[in-house]
């Protein structure tokens, strides 16, 4: 509402308005308590969200556990009412989750702490803290409660713990980032997929994994492999373990964008597996012509096998497949499927609306309801099994009340008063000590709603050509993808670009790895909308949310350094190599021959282009630029096209004239210690 419109109001009614807001305002931000009812309120910030990413019965479906990531919290709710029972803080962005086979312990592992928080679900309390490996990201208990497995995104593992005491007892080698954890019905197995795909050739097809781990020996018995697929997500069983379904991504990266078949980056897709479909797996498609289930996250069967459901983040909504006659289908076919655009009106009867971001779903004990978390919402979606549709929305506590507190605080500060001298509710409520405190109060509050704006439109594939693709699906939960991309505007076949990781990059601008672009509304602005999305521009508003959003972006803990903050030797000794400035032979190292020369200042870049003799056949200019170190250890493959798999090879490899650093004077032990140093940034 503009100003004139509100001198236009009657008087009553704009003293009313002021009324209720100067009331949300007492019983919101001053007292420090949400107006709305609810057990345990106090653990809620006001100026925070949820993010809810997965949930769970209690073993009597009398309680509903939500996992939520950005609050770090379990949400305790009635599972017949969806009233608050209890919440339960852990630690800080927990990704996943899991209960004891008797529902006693509830496991959460808190990515960003490097911990798992053992909760008593009598209590409902943190009943223990124990401290794992590199990001925590699932977890999962063995039948006879002997063994916790966890798997570590960072360090591609599965740390199998002692699950009375939590002292570790082995780690098992997994796909790179190893992230969601699924146990077989009968828990005898454990099913491990990765966000990121295995290193392979350069220019080749991504390669993932599904470890497959004996629960009573803790040992890997299988590797279920999945070709041409880079982003494996949930994994979910019939009741019977006959049929397993894995919900991934099956990009289009060694083609140019512009040659890609139907304009679909990425095809989104399941891999079947199991008994049901024999000694194979096969990969069927979930996107038709002219509908894409971008990203497909959340994987689930009803009770009686007869239905699957998949959540679509990208797309916002939950796909629906008839499992008799998805079986009857693949038998009757011969594949392969993945990018057939067809086959899935065969076997998907329904697609149903929900939230933003929906990732975690799961089916009531009687397959009556799906309860589908809307992450970016901040809702749970309940679906009616029968109907397939939404009957209901449970809105988790506190970002409800942020939005209308958004509101309060712009009516409290905003709105006029037709008393003469009496022009806003501020002036008339609020000492004049505190007169600016509801506008100081509305400038945070409108940062974080345009935070939550631009995240909203980061993961969304509402933009592009047919809802296909959204930033996320290459910066998968904000990072990189590990893949290479032939990008058109340069050209068609030259210039093959890796994705470059998001974090903590909001002060190092030029981008592209050209360095073309000299911020990031014009990073993901018009080059982003053409040849990518194909398809309709942002407004201002939304592309300026979007960069906000981007430009938020924090660096993770770094995990190669020592917790007391003090380096290794061989650190030590890396760092020296990193600042010298005269080499093995006693010669002087020119200026812009150092590494601390490109690499400087806290971030690890000068925002220079530099040619380091790194230009291939395929590209047609050899400055690059600089790109930041913060945790460079995660980001592999590395150079500007992803050609070295790693660190070691920028420098056995890549750079025989010591055009990228004075390097070849450095012995084994001494490039290993500059390695060791390079992975503290």
């Amino acid at each position: 509402m503009n100003r004139r419109a509100q001198m236009r109001l009657p008087r009553k009614l704009t003293a009313a308005a002021c009324a209720l807001a100067a009331a949300w305002l007492a019983a919101s931000l001053w007292t420090g308590r949400n107006v709305q009812a609810a057990a345990d309120s106090s653990a809620t910030p006001i100026l925070g969200f949820a993010d809810p990413v997965e949930m769970l019965f209690s073993p009597d479906g009398a309680r509903l556990y939500v996992l939520c990531q950005q609050s770090g919290e379990v949400r305790v709710l009635n599972a017949a009412t969806y009233a608050p029972i209890k919440t339960i803080s852990v630690g800080h962005v927990p990704r996943g989750f899991s209960l004891s086979p008797d529902g006693a312990r509830l496991f959460v592992a808190n990515s960003w702490d490097d911990t798992i928080s053992v909760v008593d679900t009598r209590a409902l309390a943190v009943a223990a803290t124990w401290h794992v490996g590199m990001e925590p990201t699932s977890v999962g208990e063995d039948r006879a409660e002997k063994y916790l497995f966890v798997a570590n995104r960072i360090s591609n593992d599965v740390a199998v713990l002692d699950a009375a005491t939590g002292i570790e007892i082995k780690r098992l080698a997994a796909g790179r980032g190893a992230s969601y954890i699924t146990l077989s019905p009968n828990r005898s197995r454990l099913y491990v997929s990765p966000v990121y795909p295995n290193r392979s050739p350069w220019r080749t097809a991504p390669e993932s994994e599904v470890t497959v781990i004996d629960t009573a020996s803790a040992e890997v018995t299988d590797r279920i492999p999945l070709h041409s697929i880079a982003g494996v997500f949930h994994v979910a069983f019939t009741s019977d373990g006959r049929l397993g379904a894995v919900a991934e991504l099956h990009p289009k990266n060694l083609v140019p964008l512009t040659a890609v078949e139907h304009s679909a980056t990425f095809v989104d897709t399941l891999t079947l597996f199991g008994a049901d479909v024999g000694d194979k797996t096969i990969e069927i498609p979930l996107d038709n012509l002219e509908q894409y289930a971008a990203r497909p996250f959340g994987v689930t069967f009803t009770p009686d096998n007869f239905r699957l459901y998949v959540t679509s983040s990208g797309s916002e909504n939950v796909v629906v497949i008839d499992v008799p006659r998805l079986l009857r289908y693949v038998r009757l076919h011969r594949g392969p499927f993945a990018e057939d655009l067809a086959a899935s009106a065969n076997y998907i009867v329904a697609r149903i609306p929900v939230g933003h971001d929906p990732r975690g779903a799961i089916v009531a004990h009687n397959g009556k309801r799906l309860f589908v978390a809307n992450r970016l919402d901040d809702t749970i979606s309940v679906i009616d099994t029968q109907t397939n549709r939404a009957v209901s929305t449970i809105h988790l506590q506190g970002s409800t009340n942020l939005w209308a507190l958004h509101f309060g605080l712009q009516t409290f500060a905003e709105m006029t008063d037709s008393s003469p001298g009496k022009r806003r509710c501020a002036d008339c409520h609020i000492d004049a000590d505190h007169r600016n405190a509801p506008r100081m109060q509305l400038s945070r509050l409108k940062e974080i709603m345009a935070l939550r704006r631009g995240e909203q439109t980061f993961y969304t594939a509402r933009y592009s050509f047919h809802g296909g693709i959204g930033c996320a699906n290459c910066h998968i939960d904000s990072t990189f993808d590990g893949l290479q991309w032939d990008l058109e505007p340069d050209g068609l076949g030259i210039n093959i670009l890796d994705n470059r990781m998001l974090e903590d990059i909001k002060d190092t601008a030029p981008f592209k790895w050209s360095g073309g672009n000299p911020n990031l509304p014009t990073e993901c602005g018009p080059r982003t909308e053409k040849y990518f999305w194909r398809s309709e521009n942002y407004d201002d508003r939304t592309l300026a949310d979007l960069a906000t959003y981007i430009n938020s972006l924090p660096a993770r803990r770094n995990r190669w350094r020592q917790p007391d903050g003090d380096p290794t030797p061989a650190q030590e000794r890396g760092k020296a190599i990193f600042e010298r400035s005269v080499d093995n032979f006693g010669k002087p190292i020119p200026l812009t021959d150092r590494c601390n020369y490109c690499h400087s200042g806290p971030l690890g870049t000068n925002r220079k282009s530099f040619d380091v003799g790194t230009k291939g056949p395929d590209d047609d200019s050899g400055l690059f630029d600089t790109p930041q170190l913060v945790n460079i250890a995660l980001s592999a493959p590395y150079l500007h096209n992803g050609s070295a798999a790693t660190l070691e090879e920028i420098w056995t490899i890549y750079n025989p004239h010591d055009q990228h650093g004075r390097t070849n004077d450095l012995t084994k032990d001494e490039l290993n210690d500059l390695i060791e140093y390079l992975r503290t940034r």
